[in-house]
């Protein structure tokens, strides 16, 4: 047992490392990551244009050997442009499957609110069962399957809201800001150097520190960690009082509770701990609840945040000792 925690300990810390060479200011972004990829989760990944989105994800995907994909999702985008389809073949007399970029094991979905729900609804069936299917015929996705959607916050013009069932199956809507001063001074000279960002990636200059198929195996071990009754009650107590709050029209559900207890267990490995803590299911609460919460209109128009509720919410449950 502790031997596998040991090397899980070690490989996050190593992954962390590797990942912030090329991601600069972003620690906070990058565990949260790390995060949705161990617990075998999805996560919705919000920012600015510019910050550096897919460039973290094809990141991770060198550090963890994994192959990655993006699909820049456009209103004329099809479903067959994600799951792929059969061409016939002339000089066969056969159809022969093209596969789409979801048969890959992480997948950018680059501003995915901006194709409308049919298309969007071609990715429902891969995230929850890791499955596709084409022409009645399914097919198996990577183990490994991880899909990165990213939304800009502030551009809404010509965009479809997700739908309830597909905002649920992101574990963590993840907020990435811009760097701060230091750090954007950092990319700024990086970027004029052989050392920007792009070119660590492209230079091979990232290590693996781990292959594609020791990775599910690593995801095992996060059940070596140590969850008490009494943290796991906590964990129930707070996703049921997002449903019951005054200010909230519908809170999280049972897939809110399962994205805490295995984000918050991942959590605690990720600082190298063999047990959880009330302090690791709090820091979990805001990024897998936020996307989850649907406010009341007359607390939107005092300009209540889903954030703020969580917070709220976080001060009324009692802590477990």
């Amino acid at each position: 047992m502790e031997d596998a925690l040991t090397q899980l300990k070690e490989i996050l810390g190593r992954a962390r490392q590797e990942v912030g060479k090329v991601i600069i200011g972003q620690d906070d972004v990058i565990d949260k990551c790390l995060i949705t990829i161990f617990t075998g989760q999805h996560a919705l990944i919000e920012g600015v244009p510019g910050v550096a989105k897919t460039l973290l994800v094809k990141t991770l995907g060198s550090v963890l050997g994994c192959e990655t994909a993006r699909i820049q999702f456009t209103p004329d985008l099809m479903p067959t442009d994600i799951t792929g389809t059969n061409i016939y073949d002339m000089q066969t007399g056969k159809f022969n499957l093209m596969p789409g970029p979801v048969f890959t094991s992480f997948l950018v979905a680059d501003e995915i609110n901006r194709a409308p729900a049919k298309t969007q609804a071609a990715l429902l069936q891969a995230m929850q069962e890791r499955q596709v299917t084409i022409d009645r015929a399914t097919y198996q996705l990577s183990a490994n399957f991880t899909v990165f959607a990213t939304q800009n916050p502030i551009e809404f013009e010509g965009t479809y809201p997700l739908p309830e069932a597909q905002k649920d199956r992101f574990m963590f809507k993840i907020s990435m800001p811009c760097p701060s001063r230091d750090d954007e001074v950092l990319l700024a000279r990086r970027t004029l150097s052989k050392d920007s960002p792009e070119n660590l990636l492209k230079g091979g200059t990232i290590e693996p520190v781990i292959t594609a198929d020791k990775l599910t195996l690593f995801q095992q071990s996060l059940e070596l960690i140590t969850f008490r009754d009494e943290l796991m009650a906590y964990v129930v107590d707070i996703v049921r009082a997002s449903r019951e709050h005054q200010a909230v029209l519908s809170g999280g559900g049972p897939r809110a509770t399962q994205s805490m207890a295995l984000s918050s267990r991942a959590q605690a490995a990720l600082l190298g701990r063999d047990f959880v803590t009330p302090d690791d299911i709090r820091a979990m609460a805001q990024p897998v609840l936020e996307h989850r919460l649907n406010l009341r209109p007359e607390y939107e128009i005092e300009g209540l945040t889903t954030a703020e509720v969580v917070q709220k919410i976080l001060e009324e449950i009692p802590v477990p000792r």
